[in-house]
């Protein structure tokens, strides 16, 4: 059992503010995430918006032409669930719309780069779990980890650690990657990457790449 403690203090004189986040897990550990707002930058959707917690979105690769496929949704790896994250391959499909939420969503809706969130389809399927967003182990046999469903929202911490990435912007142009590389445990030992495609006999699967990422950009669902 933990308590999370939400606090939130702006300073109008010294133009500075921070957000202070603090989990207290039962053993102790007290993590503390601090934000300055010239550090603050928004995530924007295609028509320059800033990205909305209780919006829903599509997440689509930048360029849609030369055979980069189309947007993100769910489908069965093996016959199995839960199920994997994969990218549409006709580049007219928008595939499924997702939410993104902040550590904080309750309080802020804004989504800014470089900060820890969750990401759920907005979409029922067949597997009992969710559709929240989480890196799995390593397959054994591709070696490989795979973006799947049943990643569970909220509960910052060593128990959901794998759920949670990050929005970066694309360094080579235009566009954003998602990366995992969540700050929500300093304890835990992970392997950060960038979250990119493998193609594997016509489908395209997500996983952490050590190449290219996908390079996306996000569009309201209207």
């Amino acid at each position: 059992m933990y308590t999370r403690c939400f606090f939130l203090s702006y300073l109008k004189l010294s133009a500075a503010a921070f957000l202070c986040i603090i989990v207290l897990l039962s053993h102790g550990i007290i993590l503390c995430q601090s934000l300055d707002p010239g550090d603050f930058q928004a995530v924007l959707d295609v028509d320059g918006q800033e990205l909305q917690s209780d919006a829903k979105y599509y997440i689509l690769p930048a360029v849609r032409v030369g055979g980069n496929g189309g947007g993100l949704g769910l489908s069965s790896r093996g016959g199995a669930c839960p199920f994997t994250v994969m990218q549409e391959s006709h580049e007219q499909s928008n595939g499924l719309p997702v939410r993104f939420l902040p550590v904080n969503y309750k309080m802020d809706a804004n989504i800014s780069l470089s900060s820890d969130i969750n990401i759920v389809f907005h979409a029922a399927t067949i597997c009992v779990q969710s559709t929240g967003w989480k890196v799995a182990g390593v397959d054994e046999i591709t070696g490989r980890r795979y973006v799947k469903s049943g990643g569970l929202t909220g509960h910052p911490g060593v128990n959901t650690v794998s759920n949670w990435f990050k929005v970066e912007k694309n360094e080579n142009g235009d566009g954003y990657k998602i990366v995992f590389c969540p700050s929500v445990c300093s304890f835990c030992k992970l392997v950060c990457g960038n979250v990119g495609v493998f193609d594997e006999n016509g489908k395209k699967w997500l996983g952490l790449s050590d190449g290219d990422p996908l390079i996306v950009t996000f569009r309201l669902v209207g």
